[in-house]
């Protein structure tokens, strides 16, 4: 195996199936949508899919969840016990996908090394999380992992690849690659192509990746902070979950080499962050039962400047914009969050986030209620942000509506 963090994988790919009602979107979508999920499960009633080896967070708290953990884990022994998968050997997936815009997302799946990955605040590992890890939402993704034989991905790993020298080489000698699937997403998912990456094809691109993690420190020469490789831009409590099931594994098992064991990887799938298809969109925040007068006027005294970041506010009848202080924080919505975090625990309140523009002003319309319109992240801004800060602030940015979410498609033993 090579020496990089992100490496080519035994990768479990259906045969004989129907792809279309094989990927299912990540787990943690359309949470407040059950009757998503319930279409979903109508059309894969009966068939080998992704869906019978996932818990959706729409089930999480309610009479579902413990029935399904327990199936989870029967269905995937039983999947592989009857030759469901075909397993392709040391090798990458390239995957193209089509979203409904036209542009075509480009990615790489793989698997990632959890000894090189930390989703504390402030690690200086060369993976790490995005945002701040909700404590709460692992032990319910350990429940269905810690036993399971397979894996599935919906994580999303980003790398600061501004000149495109990772994954162009592999689109351009695409046609001379081995398609492994080409097919229409559910649910208007858009379209998604996967070819199959192995032998010199591997070994060039992990030279590439080499290259380009030896050149990391030179990137952000005037930050501080130390130099990471990738960010995990989407997925990242599946992550924290897979590097808690590995941290246990080894707590159980004192002093034994564990360096070869599959627990201490998981799949992912690397994009460059500058791809054109990678959309980044902000995520509004709203206050209801509060005072709004007051809490503007907070803002203001709090975190304002007379120039900076601008951020569009309103509240029933009345807007404005105000200037949120850079030095308080590299991005507006760091500025934000911050002063709502410690408003919201000294005065009434209760915060919402909200990622379309049209739902947001309709809310900050009601009684007792502001809302405020944050502009999109610079995709540039990521990799600063948490060298500069450690995390960026919960909800910071979402990359690209629901249906553009990572399906599930490939998988990989980690028993």
């Amino acid at each position: 195996m090579n020496k990089n963090c992100f490496c080519a994988a035994d990768i479990l790919l259906p045969k004989n199936q129907s792809m279309e009602k094989w990927a299912v979107v990540a787990c943690d979508q359309f949470s407040s949508q059950p009757e998503y999920w319930a279409r979903v499960r109508a059309a894969t009633q009966g068939v080998p899919s992704s869906m019978h080896m996932i818990l959706p967070e729409a089930d999480l708290g309610t009479a579902r969840e413990a029935e399904e953990t327990e199936k989870i884990n029967q269905n995937m022994q039983a999947y592989l016990e009857s030759g469901v998968f075909t397993t392709y050997r040391s090798a990458y997936v390239y995957v193209e996908r089509t979203l409904d815009s036209g542009l075509v997302r480009r990615g790489l799946v793989g698997m990632v090394d959890l000894d090189a990955y930390d989703y504390t605040p402030g690690s200086g590992s060369a993976i790490r999380a995005t945002e701040g890890t909700v404590a709460a939402r692992i032990p319910p993704r350990v429940r269905v992992r810690k036993n399971a034989p397979i894996e599935l991905p919906h994580i999303l790993m980003l790398a600061d690849d501004h000149a495109d020298l990772l994954l162009t080489p592999i689109a351009e000698k695409k046609q001379a690659l081995d398609k492994v699937y080409d097919f229409d997403l559910m649910e208007q998912g858009g379209h998604i192509t996967g070819y199959l990456v192995r032998g010199s094809d591997v070994t060039a691109f992990d030279a590439r990746l080499s290259e380009y993690a030896a050149h990391i420190d030179e990137k952000y020469p005037d930050l501080d902070g130390a130099p990471m490789i990738f960010a995990v831009g989407d997925g990242n409590h599946s992550l924290a979950t897979a590097k808690e099931c590995y941290e246990q594994l080894k707590r159980a098992n004192p002093g034994a080499d564990l360096s070869a064991h599959p627990a201490r990887y998981a799949l992912v799938e690397l994009e460059n962050i500058h791809d054109p298809a990678l959309a980044f969109e902000p995520i509004h925040r709203v206050v209801a039962n509060t005072d709004p007068a007051q809490l503007l006027a907070a803002l203001r005294e709090q975190a304002c400047a007379q120039t900076g970041f601008p951020l569009r506010w309103k509240s029933g009848s009345e807007s404005g914009t105000v200037y949120l202080d850079p030095e308080k924080s590299p991005l507006a919505v760091g500025v934000l969050q911050k002063f709502l975090d410690g408003y919201l625990q000294n005065h009434p309140g209760t915060i919402d986030y909200i990622h379309d523009d049209e739902v947001l002003l309709s809310l900050a319309g009601q009684e007792n209620t502001i809302g405020f319109l944050l502009p999109p992240m610079e995709k540039s801004q990521l990799f600063r942000g948490v060298i500069a800060d450690g995390v960026l602030p919960r909800k910071t940015f979402s990359m690209g509506h629901a249906r553009e979410k990572r399906y599930y498609l490939e998988g990989r033993a980690i028993k």
